[in-house]
């Protein structure tokens, strides 16, 4: 196990040393001193890496699903919260307690527009 930060390889080096791996199944006679250079050990580090590449596709999946749903989720309620203050303005009145228990403010309680001062006639 290593210590530390583990680098970051490109996508090309990743693709190149695919390749050398898969070209290495051809190459007769090839017989390393360290097993763990073997062409049994790189086909397994090689479908590992596929399981790895494919779970975390499964998890990205997942993950957009479960966005998607929260997204759905959250219109359901604020569809549900406009639809609770509209009945309640109709069961209780614009000026009513209710309305103010539920985060609103009452008619009676809006400020009034204000009409802006008109400038002097241009001539």
């Amino acid at each position: 196990m290593t210590t530390g930060a583990i680098p970051r390889i490109s996508p090309q080096q990743l693709k190149n040393d695919i390749e050398l791996i898969r070209a290495l199944s051809g190459i007769d006679g090839y017989t390393p001193h360290n097993p763990a250079y073997s062409l049994e050990s790189a086909t397994v580090a090689l479908e590992q890496l596929d399981k790895s590449e494919t779970a975390v596709i499964l998890a990205e999946n997942t993950l957009a699903a479960a966005r998607s749903a929260l997204l759905t989720d959250r219109n359901a309620v604020h569809k549900i919260a406009m639809g609770v203050k509209d009945e309640a303005v109709v069961l209780f009145g614009p000026d009513s307690d209710q309305i103010a228990a539920l985060g609103m403010k009452k008619k009676s309680e809006r400020s009034r527009p204000k009409r802006s001062a008109k400038a002097a006639d241009k001539g």
